[in-house]
């Protein structure tokens, strides 16, 4: 009897140490955690691009668009996504609003046009990366400097500019979202964050500016933002979307 007792110990434990370890190996994967800044709660995902790589997302061969993370293909490794965020502002047919560049291929131009709403609010941006670089510029600038992008997408507004917060941002604002946003630091890492509560724009510049250190940063979308994490057992499927960004874990 307690040589019986003693084994079903033993495989429990084993059984939990496993489980254990296959989590934390998941969260490791997906680089993504929970931070907790001035009061408010956020996923930062941080990517270095020397040892992930990200794509963008629109359309499948039928040129039919993906909607969400479920139908995202894998990578030419057969690697799922460890990770995968709404990546800019579309219209009702899910096509991007404005700049969209995938696989080197222009397939939406800039919107420099006025207009209502964030993705009009000046100066807006353009989130790029090639390889194992990124950036983030302000609309203008991407479209002065040119520079190299496999990949791109334009969104709106900037959050922070040259390290300083868009200037049409109000410290006391009361408008409160679900936001999602990207920021690049040493050209090589790409920062992305989700709030899990409403915040302002403010405040959710702050999180890139001050708490991540990043000097440029994107808004990408509010109230329909969302995240596919597998390392946090999450995937959003409250809202169809036009552009995807992905990551994949490179191979050693």
């Amino acid at each position: 009897m307690r040589r019986t007792t003693l084994r079903y110990c033993l495989l429990g434990a084993a059984w939990a140490l496993a489980v254990s370890l296959a989590a934390q190996s998941a969260a490791a994967d997906s680089a993504c955690e929970q931070q907790n800044y001035e009061s408010n709660r956020y996923i930062v995902c941080s990517f270095d691009l020397r040892a992930f790589s990200l794509r963008l997302f629109w359309r499948d061969e039928h040129g039919e668009p993906y909607g969400g993370f479920a139908r995202l293909p894998r990578n030419p490794a057969g690697d799922r996504a460890v990770f995968a965020m709404n990546a800019g502002m579309y219209k009702n047919d899910l096509s991007p609003v404005g700049l969209y560049i995938e696989s080197s291929q222009t397939l939406m131009r800039a919107s420099t046009a006025g207009g209502p709403g964030n993705f009009h609010m000046k100066p807006n941006g353009v989130f790029y990366f090639d390889d194992e670089t990124a950036g983030v510029l302000t609309t203008e600038d991407f479209l002065s400097r040119r520079p190299k992008a496999a990949f791109a997408t334009q969104s709106g507004p900037m959050l922070v500019i040259r390290g300083r917060i868009h200037p049409r941002f109000l410290k006391d604002s009361t408008s409160r979202k679900i936001r999602n946003g990207v920021g690049v630091r040493d050209g090589h890492t790409a920062i992305f964050a989700i709030s899990e509560a409403p915040v302002t724009f403010w405040e959710f510049a702050r999180l890139f500016r001050d708490g991540l250190k990043v000097k440029d940063a994107l808004y990408l979308d509010g109230s329909i933002s969302s995240l596919h994490a597998p390392g946090l057992n999450r995937s959003d499927r409250l809202f169809r979307m036009g552009p995807i960004v992905a990551a994949f874990k490179r191979e050693d």
